[in-house]
């Protein structure tokens, strides 16, 4: 960057900044329809299958469309599918609110978000990852930050201006303030090219024949996906159950379970993750190939205390469970997308995400129906605790990767240039 010495903050890091924002807002939203569900559904006469149906519909699209938003990521202009992306995601929040009907709310949440959010992802961490070469994990791992700010306060500013103006103030009021960073986002993000493209050329397009060489062959990065995969299938099924769970089990009044629930494992992930992405860029300076083995430690520290937290019998035994829990899930969440990044070529990482999030979702989409049938079968306590055996197979996956295949597939780019801007 020639302009840094010009800026009182590197282009970088405002980049992050701007980011953090815009995936605050896509997480915002989605914790507003979960806070307000029982006056939506009370409102529009739905049922409880019905609104469980339009979450899994936004999910199902993004498992869909998500390898779309990576392909653009990489052929297209990345500030600009950043813009469309918001622009879509925003303004279907804010339609949210006007929406009478399950049809509507199923294309507005589903296709629109749903849509928005999965073009938006892969192009803005190809970005992150094109910007910070030594400071990549750290700079993910803050980005990432802006999930648990989402759902902390955003659910807990929905539910109050639910309880106070109705359901559908949320998402006028996200809705309003994501539109405007939209704007900000396109007048501050730089046009900047592929790290391929050399200045004043258009960026070619990729060959499918490409891209299954330079991302679906490689071994590590199925390892990867898998590994995930597992940690985002407890990810989905806590989410939606662990506020049950605490009012099942303690008996806790709704509103003290839906904070609590929340606030000690977010606000523990959020120093977790910039531990974690710190400790692995540091590191990865002298042992480039290290953030896989910070990723499988982070799942192995983190599932005993899922377990704990589900069979303790003491409230403040489970709340410093999901604690423990939340931090080294954040070890973990800080390296995700890093090292992704160490086995895929910059040309292909758009893709790779958008591949990558396509089965993640799929997979993790199953958690919420599999633990309401635990529920009725062994119980949400037992339920909750095997959850563990989740992040053990996710952290034994990337054992064996590291030890066979991550090696082989490694892409080392130090010593790489720094980004042209236009």
């Amino acid at each position: 960057m020639t302009d840094n010495k010009k800026r009182w903050i590197p282009y970088k890091w405002e980049l992050i900044i701007l980011l953090w924002f815009a995936f605050f807002f896509n997480q915002a939203d989605r914790q507003s329809y979960n806070v307000v569900l029982p006056l939506l559904t009370e409102d529009l006469g739905l049922t409880s299958v019905q609104t469980g149906l339009i979450g899994s519909i936004f999910l199902w699209c993004y498992s869909l469309l998500v390898p779309l938003g990576g392909y653009l990521g990489d052929v297209a202009r990345r500030k600009w599918v950043l813009f469309f992306s918001l622009l879509l995601a925003s303004g279907c929040t804010f339609l949210s609110g006007v929406t009478g009907g399950m049809m509507a709310l199923v294309v507005i949440r589903g296709f629109g978000n749903g849509g928005g959010e999965a073009c938006y992802f892969p192009s803005a961490n190809s970005l992150i990852g094109q910007y910070h070469h030594k400071t990549r994990a750290l700079a993910m791992g803050i980005h990432m930050t802006a999930l648990y700010a989402g759902l902390i306060l955003s659910g807990f500013l929905a539910g109050w201006l639910g309880d106070r103006y109705g359901w559908r103030s949320p998402f006028f009021f996200f809705g309003t303030m994501a539109l405007i960073l939209t704007l900000l986002i396109l007048w501050r993000v730089k046009d900047v090219a592929q790290p391929t493209a050399e200045k004043g050329k258009k960026i070619q397009k990729v060959p499918f024949r490409d891209l299954y060489r330079g991302v679906l062959c490689k071994p590590t990065f199925w390892a990867l996906c898998l590994s995930f995969s597992s940690f985002f299938f407890v990810i989905c099924g806590f989410n939606t159950w662990i506020s049950t769970f605490l009012h099942e089990k303690f008996e806790l009044e709704l509103a003290d379970a839906g904070f609590s629930s929340m606030f000690y494992h977010m606000i523990a992930a959020a120093v977790g993750v910039l531990l974690g992405g710190k400790i692995s860029d540091v590191l990865a300076v002298k042992f480039p190939r290290v953030r896989i083995k910070v990723g499988f430690f982070g799942l192995f520290m983190a599932a005993p205390f899922i377990y704990l937290m589900g069979s303790t019998s003491s409230l403040w035994v489970c709340y410093a469970s999901l604690a423990c829990f939340g931090l080294f899930r954040g070890v973990y969440d800080s390296n995700i997308y890093a090292t992704l990044f160490d086995v895929i070529e910059p040309r292909y990482r758009a893709s790779a995400t958008g591949f990558m999030l396509t089965m993640v979702f799929f997979v993790g989409a199953f958690a919420p129906v599999i633990l309401g049938w635990a529920k009725q079968t062994i119980g949400l306590t037992s339920a909750m605790s095997y959850l563990s055996l989740g992040y053990v197979i996710g952290g034994i996956i990337l054992v064996i990767a590291s030890l066979t295949t991550y090696k082989r597939d490694f892409y080392d780019e130090r010593g790489e240039p720094e980004p042209i801007v236009e």
